[in-house]
Order: structure tokens, then sequence, then C-alpha cells
């Protein structure tokens, strides 16, 4: 039976040196599956991601320490802080330290929900949107991303215009990747994309609920170009925000493939 005076002389293959002469710039773990808490509208919820986390390995070294981004995880899930910007990048720093590395990324991708009451009926209801956290250091400077993808309703003015009665419309997937300079709320970057929408959508609707969802969206026509513009616009707005890119794809009810458009700014 090996004891602890044994294994500490097991030898640390990872440490060797390494004559190759090649850095790396990202080594890690990915689409690792740990618990998370947030902050979402007020309240803490918890879920589940898919993390992503990697560092950057000097040409002179031959491996890094796997298990301690494992380590960093169950270090985190063990706390009872919910994960924002400000706990993001001290997380961050600290995974690191516990790697010896100067850069590095941290990526999490998870479902989170909002409570919202039909639009008539009042009814209320669950509807889920996908997050994700992105903390990344690069030459001395940490950077904090967050990134929501919001289902919404669309309808395409040609057809409107063009037809005797009717339009066809579609659901749309809006993703925005915000640079965070000051703090913002999920539900924030949720509305950014809801407010420019044809209309929102709801999980469950009542008749009345339904109608208005229907006449709503008739009223305010969108091509994919508008609302990626729309959207961009109330992101340009908000001083909290950096860089950012803002992602449309319209799934086409009458084709057999999707819309797309994107602004970014860099």
């Amino acid at each position: 039976m090996t004891n602890l005076t044994d294994a500490l002389h097991i030898p640390d293959t990872q440490s060797a040196r390494d004559e190759r002469h090649l850095a790396i710039q990202r080594v890690g773990v990915k689409d690792v599956r740990y618990p998370l808490q947030l902050w979402v509208a007020g309240a803490v919820q918890t879920t589940a991601a898919l993390w992503s986390l990697d560092v950057a390995l000097p040409a002179e070294k031959k491996g890094t320490h796997m298990s301690r981004f494992v380590a960093w995880l169950e270090h985190g899930a063990t706390t009872d802080q919910p994960l924002d910007a400000a706990v993001l990048r001290e997380r961050h720093l600290a995974m690191l330290g516990k790697l010896g590395a100067t850069e590095g990324r941290i990526e999490a991708a998870f479902s989170f929900f909002l409570r919202k009451r039909a639009p008539v009926s009042g009814m209320p209801s669950l509807l889920d949107y996908q997050g994700r956290w992105i903390s990344e250091t690069r030459g001395g400077v940490t950077g904090i991303w967050a990134e929501v993808g919001v289902p919404v309703k669309s309808l395409c003015p040609c057809s409107k215009e063009i037809s005797d009665y009717g339009a066809h419309n579609q659901r749309s997937l809006v993703t925005i990747r915000v640079e965070l300079l000051q703090p913002i709320e999920w539900h924030e970057l949720v509305r950014f994309a809801e407010d420019s929408a044809s209309s929102e959508l709801w999980p469950m609707l009542k008749r009345s609920d339904e109608k208005w969802v229907t006449e709503r969206a008739y009223e305010n026509p969108k091509f994919v170009e508008d609302l990626v513009r729309d959207v961009a616009l109330r992101v340009n707005a908000d001083k909290r925000i950096g860089r950012y890119s803002v992602d449309v794809e319209n799934f086409e009810s009458i084709h057999n493939h999707s819309a797309y458009a994107r602004i970014e700014r860099a």
C-alpha cells in the first residue's frame, strides 16, 4: 500500500522541461459540466454550466496540471457566492495562480430562466434563455464578457406588403455578446433583444394573449437587417458596454434555410 511519503516521490512529469521550443497559446479542459450559481433579476439561480478552461503554456514547460482546473471548479461549487462579473474576475486570477500561468481563458455556457407574465391574461410562466460568461487574460489585461441568446418573433415586411392577407413570420434567435465595462444584469441584456423584435415570446399564452402577439407582430414587421440594427442601437447607447457583437438568425418559415445578420464593434 502506497503511503503519503511514497506519494511525495512520484515524479511530476508535467513540470519537466520541453526542448521543442514551441509555446502553446491555449491548453486545458473543455465541456466539463459543473454547477453554477447566478444572480438573475435580483435572485440567485442554480444551474449547470458547460465549462471550458485553459491557460497559455510557455515553450520550456512540457505540460500543465489538468486536474487543477477541476479542483478550481470544485472550489467554486462549494462556495455560496453567485457568479457575477466581479467574482468571475477574482476567480479567473485565482485560476491563473493555481496553474502558474499569466494568460488564460474561462468560458461557461448555461441556461437561466425569467418569469414572464402573458401580455393580456397575465398568466405567469418561466422562459429559458442561453447565457455565457467569458473571461480572458492576454498581455496582462483581463476582459469580462457576457453573452445571451434570446428567442423572439419576427414578421417579414415584404410578405406583409405583397400579400392580400397575412404575412409569414418565424422564430428568431438574437445572440448578444458584450464586453462589460460595468456590471449589467442578465434581464437587461434580454430586453435589448425583446424590445427590438416584432414580438417577444412567452411560454404560456391564453387565446387573448395569442391574439395580442399575432397582431403585435403584424403591426411591427422586421427584416433580419432591421432586427440586428435595432438591437445594436440599444447596445450602442449603453455606456457600460465596450466591444460587442449582435447576431440574428431567422429560422425562415417559407424557406429551408435561415436568414442571418451580424453587427459588431471591435
